[in-house]
């Protein structure tokens, strides 16, 4: 296991900082490395050399070195001249918050599509920071005006650099076509009129087991295992983005998504290249803005996910919010244990690890993406039976009735779907 040394610099006095260096801990443990020991400078505006001050980094190298440390990591992304500088002036390796996340996201990626995304990101944040990893080789002289008057280290460089741009080329073009895809599936899903709910929030807040608790409640029981994500109480557990069909409520199905976890300073080029995968939530009709009532920096997590909303172009579609672990935060003396589960306008306090308040937010769930339906009477003619049978998969069949002209239907039905059957309208109401 490597051992790492974090370094931050605090250019705030209105923001806890310590919050910021517990998160790079911890995102450093999902990336199997030992934290031994971190330095914290308070400064009005990061180095724009060596990212903390000259003075500082003295006591850094030296520290890192009694505590055996192989490896700097700073909570910032560093510019190629910072992270040659550093690695110049320490003799050590050096990471930024924002090669880690990548790191992770690399190593937790389980599908075709999320893995062929992480790699067109670290590409991308790698291309510029190559002249540093080739810097100790030689020069050498030569002939002008081709490679061959170019020394070691920047032939490896061109090359590396040609390579990086062919393989981007590739792996766009691939993207291409699982974009081309999933714009069939969606249209198929937009097409059903059924109401598309996801999930969102910042990582770690209990998505995918919020998630995998509407499955365990509302599937049946040889479809539960195989529909399930993977959940545990770690940073990034999930990165693909998983559609399912659930019934919560007689003949009111959703189509509920859970979505990657999102973190603060979330690599620009992670959020680009899964913006296909988070256009589930973009296109959704209501987000389930899942928080960690528990976490004490929950307030500045809210404001990370929004931000985020807002670069995906999520930023106007209903939210509602799900304050989970509340069963937690009531050890914590946040909210009485009497008042979970406790539903507002706009937010519920619930468990989804304990199944506290699933109904209710069930309910508020129906209430909200159901809310446009209307309530008509509709006579179909016994030849029409393909729209009896979508109704009955689609809207809220409240009755039906075998008359000698047809099927009288009474039902509650989408403002889509009552245009679509507007001429078998008998009775709106």
């Amino acid at each position: 296991m490597t051992k790492v040394y974090l370094v931050g610099v605090n250019t705030s006095a209105a923001y806890d900082y310590n919050d910021s260096m517990e998160e790079l801990a911890l995102l450093a443990e999902a990336c199997e490395m030992e934290v031994v020991g971190q330095n914290v400078q308070n400064m009005p505006a990061i180095h724009k050399g060596i990212y903390v001050g000259t003075g500082k980094i003295a006591e850094i190298r030296e520290e890192a070195r009694m505590m055996d440390a192989e490896l700097l990591l700073f909570n910032d992304s560093l510019t190629p001249s910072q992270l040659s500088n550093l690695q110049e002036e320490t003799n050590l390796a050096v990471m930024d918050r924002t090669t880690l996340i990548l790191e992770i996201f690399a190593a937790r990626a389980k599908s075709r599509e999320a893995m062929l995304q992480v790699e067109v990101a670290r590409l991308q944040y790698m291309m510029p920071r190559l002249v540093g990893l080739h810097k100790a080789l030689t020069r050498q002289g030569g002939t002008s005006g081709s490679m061959s008057s170019r020394g070691v280290g920047e032939k490896k460089l061109e090359l590396d650099r040609r390579y990086i741009q062919q393989r981007l080329v590739q792996l766009r073009r691939e993207l291409a076509g699982m974009e081309s895809q999933r714009q069939v599936q969606r249209k198929k899903r937009e097409k059903s009129q059924i109401p598309r709910v996801a999930l969102v929030g910042y990582t770690n807040a209990g998505k995918s087991t919020l998630f995998n608790a509407m499955i365990d409640r509302y599937l049946s029981t040889d479809e539960k295992e195989e529909k399930k994500v993977f959940a545990k109480d770690m940073l990034f557990a999930t990165l693909d983005t998983t559609v399912r069909k659930i019934v919560p409520r007689e003949n009111k199905a959703i189509l509920l998504s859970d979505t990657v976890g999102f973190i603060d300073r979330l690599p620009h080029g992670l959020v680009k290249a899964f913006r296909s995968t988070l256009s589930e939530a973009a296109g959704a009709d209501l987000i389930l803005h899942v928080v960690d009532f528990a976490n004490p920096y929950y307030k500045q997590q809210i404001e990370v996910t929004k931000e985020t909303l807002r670069e995906i172009g999520a930023s106007d579609i209903p939210v509602f919010y799900v304050f989970n672990k509340a069963d937690l935060a009531h050890e914590q003396g946040l909210i009485p244990l009497h008042s979970i589960p406790k539903v507002t306008d706009q937010a519920i306090y619930m468990s989804a690890k304990e199944g506290i308040g699933m109904d209710q937010l069930v309910d508020e769930i129906i209430k909200r993406v159901y809310a446009d339906r209307k309530m008509c009477e509709l006579l179909l003619p016994y030849c029409r039976g393909d729209l009896f049978s979508y109704l009955k998969e689609n809207a809220t069949v409240l009755s039906a009735e075998y008359e000698a002209d047809g099927i009288r239907v009474v039902a509650q039905c989408s403002e889509a779907d009552l245009g679509r059957m507007r001429e078998y309208l008998t009775e709106e109401q």
